[in-house]
């Protein structure tokens, strides 16, 4: 659980600098990388600990 606590912090603070740039720039796009790893990161925790319950 404290997990998901760490990995939906991750994701608000890459959204929110994210947000500083400009849409197609190089720190954009890493940004949604990112921010696409820690939602699928997300999903397997949630999954796992659905399976475990």
């Amino acid at each position: 659980m404290e997990t998901l606590r760490v990995v939906s912090s991750v994701i608000s603070r890459c959204e929110k600098a994210q947000s500083k740039f400009a849409e197609g720039t190089t720190n954009y796009k890493r940004f949604r990388n990112i921010i696409k790893a820690m939602y699928i990161s997300k999903s397997l925790i949630t999954d796992e600990i659905n399976r475990r319950n």
